[in-house]
């Protein structure tokens, strides 16, 4: 340190001290704007990039809650059309029970129709041949006694007894 004291010289101090001062303004001239330019530029360039990401995130964030609110309407619409599909089979069903229902009641009816009408006409058939028998046997009686005279003229005066009564 000694010898750095004693081998000092005011003129090399002088003209490193110029030096170092016009290099001190050359850089500020020429290289510090563009550093500073070229730092700022930087600078900015990450701002923009930091608030491009946070605006990114939001619109994710809103695509993400309008995500979410289309797949709760998605699954409102989903449970509606099944509920009102299970509302159309049930009363499809009950519709299908109800005509079944009526169409059997109108088969009974008929079959009830069908056999009074038979029930009738055999009815009728066995009045006709009840009556048919009935002259038959009346006629076959009569004839049995009306073949003698006395058994005809008995019976005449019995029928106008009869008569005279009512």
């Amino acid at each position: 340190m000694d010898k750095l004291i004693n081998d000092f010289s005011f003129g090399l101090f002088f003209w490193q001290a110029l030096i170092l001062v016009i290099l001190i303004i050359l850089l500020v001239k020429f290289a510090w704007k563009p550093i500073m330019n070229s730092i700022t530029e930087r600078e900015e360039g990450i701002k923009n990039a930091l608030l491009a990401a946070e605006n990114a995130k939001k619109d994710m964030q809103n695509l993400k809650a309008d995500n979410e609110k289309l797949l709760a309407e998605a699954r409102a619409e989903r449970d509606t059309m099944i509920k009102e599909a299970r509302e159309i089979k049930e009363k499809m069903i009950a519709d299908a029970k109800e005509e079944a229902q009526a169409q059997g009641e109108k088969m009974i009816a008929q079959a009830k129709a069908t056999i009074e009408g038979e029930k009738n006409a055999a009815m009728a058939e066995i009045k006709s041949q009840v009556s048919t028998l009935s002259l038959e046997i009346a006629e076959k009686i009569l004839k049995g006694e009306l073949a003698n005279n006395d058994a005809q003229a008995k019976l005449v005066e019995k029928m106008l007894a009869d008569a005279k009564l009512s």
